[in-house]
């Protein structure tokens, strides 16, 4: 069935969006197989299963968000290993997702090279974006507060939300990021329509510029 499925979400010009209920982890990861390296996002939580395709608009945003981590990280001389977004599962926390762009910063001896995330053996990104244009059916920050990830940069409604982890296992906003803590997210966020509108290497010598003056 979700053979046949993934069949006509393929072939189809409709909006691509699928849901399906009461999938089994080894059918998840069968899913996640035969789509191999294709542009389509697949959610599971608890035997719901969510599968879509990103629109062109997405994909622009998600990129400058990804390329300004990246600058602010080069420019700040942080270490860092991008997987963009690649898919992060847990089997023993029925959950699996993946982000927009995703980052490690600091130690990243345990996940250079990862070719596939073991919870086993690597931690979760220490930074999960996403890019919220679209109301999903599957809730997302359940799967990532399973898997465990600290901090997500959330775009949606033309804007940036810094969200934590707390204790009790739940997100919150924030005013700060963890791991840019001297980051102004106002400021930062206005590098974002200037990177959608403007040309890309134009406006990252300029983030460079503005990046270069922040009190650390």
């Amino acid at each position: 069935m979700i053979h046949s499925m993934l069949t006509a979400f393929d072939t189809s010009d409709a909006p691509r969006h699928v849901v399906l209920t009461g999938v089994s982890w080894a059918s998840y990861e069968q899913t996640l197989d035969e789509i191999g390296n294709q542009s389509i996002r697949v959610s599971f939580l608890d035997g719901v299963m969510e599968i879509m395709s990103p629109l062109p608009e997405h994909d622009t945003i998600k990129t400058a968000i990804g390329d300004l981590i990246a600058s602010l990280a080069t420019e700040c001389r942080m270490t860092r290993k991008s997987f963009g977004s690649t898919t992060f599962r847990r089997e023993d926390k029925a959950a699996g997702a993946e982000p927009d762009e995703s980052f490690y910063f600091g130690d990243i001896e345990k996940v250079r090279g990862m070719k596939r995330f073991d919870p086993l053996t690597h931690r979760p990104p220490d930074l999960w974006v996403e890019v919220d244009l679209l109301n999903p059916s599957v809730p997302r920050e359940p799967i990532y507060a399973r898997l465990g990830v600290p901090e997500v940069w959330r775009y949606s409604g033309d804007r940036l939300f810094f969200r934590l982890l707390n204790v009790d296992g739940f997100y919150v906003d924030s005013a700060t990021s963890r791991a840019f803590p001297f980051l102004p997210m106002s400021d930062f966020a206005m590098f974002i329509p200037k990177m959608l509108e403007g040309d890309e290497t134009q406006v990252l010598l300029e983030f460079r510029e503005w990046v270069w003056m922040l009190p650390r």
